[in-house]
């Protein structure tokens, strides 16, 4: 059991480091122009958090253990296939879905 005075430091410094990190590219940052070479690459952060979400729960997912589903990795197959094809993500998590939905319903 995690004492509760150890529970509110982490919940603090946790808020602490949110607010700095915030801060620094709104409060120090925020009315300057920055470099292009920065705007770069912040432009594929959402690229890299999605499969890091994503990875885990298709490859380990707790629903079977961990134990990697072969619907699953039908599903994001699929889906990723469709997102390329399309140049839509909408279209990949539809894609995805659907394969979801027929596995449910498909005959074992």
């Amino acid at each position: 059991m995690i004492d509760k005075s150890h529970l509110w430091i982490v919940i603090f410094v946790m808020g602490l480091g949110s607010f700095g990190l915030r801060f620094v590219f709104l409060g120090i940052v925020g009315d300057r122009a920055m470099p292009e070479w920065l705007l770069r690459h912040l432009r594929y952060t959402a690229v890299a958090i999605m499969p890091a979400l994503v990875a885990p729960l298709v490859l380990w997912p707790a629903a079977t253990g961990g134990e990697p589903d072969p619907l699953r990795l039908a599903a994001a197959g699929i889906a990723l296939a469709a997102a390329y094809v399309r140049k839509s993500v909408y279209a990949g998590m539809i894609a995805g879905a659907l394969v979801m939905v027929a596995g449910a319903y498909w005959p074992a």
